[in-house]
């Protein structure tokens, strides 16, 4: 059974009891600094916080072990940011956390693009980005950057992968955002990471916003089948957005209802498939009487996500 996940805006009594009531089961994003802790998280402090997400009827979902930039670039002090990533990985397999996000320093490598905000039904803004506005003309990284980029990726992976097997943890990457051709996690290197590590306990944080960006509708689809029959979708994040990279020159993030993609068809896509993890709305807009938590756009994305739910058990 599927389940809506939301971000960890803060720890409060208030903010747990407003996601619990607007029907979320999962919290996302427990991490540093929330979680105490010298280079990796104190594993007793992680529990305390687990403790308390579960007194609300809440699980503690996903968090994140983070590869720094002297890691990534072969620099000095790069095998302690690997040995912190590593060790957070393990304390987070400790204490129950099913799932970790393994993020990079520089994932994207931007340079066509022109972030725009997109004005939208009502004037509600969400974020754009136009390649014909471009100021940065300059063209891609050279290959030996994105060659030597993937190599410090697989040496990380080699690393964590046993310690995720050992502890019970899937570790799982968010595609490249933007996904230009040649970011690292944009185009083949993504596909590539499972045909890399064959474990079952390496997967996808799978974005359906920026993979529309990549290549519309029909891609969605296509991985959802592809990746999700192998089991390797270990959560979603459930985005819909306006145009794309390679059909418009661009593309404008949206409100569930509101962009190109039919988030029934994709949440089907996911049932066929025997998908039973998290949805999360991620990118959640500011809407007129909003406060500093959202809190009128996470209602509208945890009450779509659980009509659609309501919409497919009537057909499943």
């Amino acid at each position: 059974m599927m389940r809506i996940a939301v971000w960890c805006h803060d720890l409060s009594d208030s903010y747990l009891k407003k996601v619990t009531q607007l029907g979320a089961d999962c919290i996302d994003g427990v991490e540093a600094p929330t979680v105490p802790g010298e280079n990796y998280p104190d594993l007793d402090e992680l529990l305390k916080i687990k403790k308390k997400v579960q007194s609300w009827g809440l699980r503690l979902n996903r968090v994140s072990a983070i590869l720094g930039a002297a890691f990534m670039k072969g620099q000095e002090g790069g095998d302690k940011e690997l040995e912190a990533a590593c060790r957070t990985v393990q304390v987070y397999g400790e204490a129950g956390v099913p799932l970790v996000r393994l993020s990079f320093h520089n994932d994207t490598f931007p340079w066509m693009g022109k972030h725009l905000d997109a004005v939208h039904r009502g004037g509600y803004t969400m974020r754009g980005e136009s390649l014909a506005h471009a100021e940065d003309q300059s063209g891609p990284p050279p290959l030996e950057e994105l060659y030597f980029w993937w190599e410090r990726l697989c040496l990380a992976y080699k690393k964590l992968v046993p310690i995720a097997e050992e502890y019970n943890v899937k570790l799982m990457t968010h595609p490249s955002d933007t996904p230009h051709p040649d970011s690292p996690l944009g185009g083949l290197n993504f596909h590539r990471l499972i045909d890399a590590f064959p474990s079952p306990n390496v997967g996808y944080l799978y974005c359906c916003g920026t993979r529309h960006e990549a290549g519309g509708s029909a891609l969605i689809l296509d991985e959802i089948h592809n990746y999700g029959r192998k089991g390797r979708i270990f959560e979603v994040h459930f985005r819909n957005v306006r145009g794309s990279l390679p059909t418009a020159g661009g593309f404008e993030e949206v409100l569930l209802d509101d962009g190109d993609n039919n988030m029934f068809k994709i949440l089907l896509e996911l049932h066929r498939v025997g998908y039973d993890g998290t949805l999360n709305p991620d990118h959640v807009p500011t809407l007129e009487g909003d406060g500093p938590d959202n809190g009128q756009g996470l209602a509208y994305s945890v009450g779509y996500i659980k009509a659609l739910f309501a919409a497919l058990a009537a057909v499943a």
